[in-house]
């Protein structure tokens, strides 16, 4: 079965406070991440946790290189990562017991859906907040 995102959980992670570990996102700001992570900081008002290979500390905020490595809980793992690697992100997130993952544009995978989902993980897959905030008028 295909997975469709669900306005009132796309709502929900983008208006409620949460704390967000941005996986794939490092100091390069040629990459995505560092626009997308700068838009959930500063206009959505979330906190972020950097997550990359290198545990770049990224906007001032201390990086890491694993989830299990960040102190404390874990809202949204946001993942900029391929679609073949993506699936360990997931289980890292169940792992760590994130309440939820977010899978970029072109991230698909799912098989890790699924798993998050029986996991009781919201799921939104093959999105970006910067493009889905202006429908909830953020």
């Amino acid at each position: 079965m295909d997975h469709r995102n669900d306005p009132a959980v796309l709502r929900r992670l983008l208006t409620v406070h949460g704390r967000w570990a941005v996986v794939g996102l490092s100091s390069n700001p040629r990459r995505a991440a560092v626009g997308v992570s700068r838009f959930l900081l500063d206009r959505l008002g979330m906190e972020i946790v950097p997550v990359s290979l290198k545990g770049d500390d990224v906007h001032g905020q201390a990086g890491y290189q694993t989830l299990a490595e960040i102190p404390g809980p874990i809202d949204v793992v946001d993942c900029f990562v391929n679609s073949t690697r993506v699936g360990a992100v997931v289980d890292q997130a169940i792992a760590v017991g994130a309440k939820a993952v977010w899978l970029q544009l072109g991230v698909i995978d799912e098989s890790a859906a699924e798993r998050a989902k029986a996991a009781g993980l919201d799921v939104v897959m093959n999105a970006c907040p910067v493009i889905e905030a202006p429908q909830f008028g953020l």
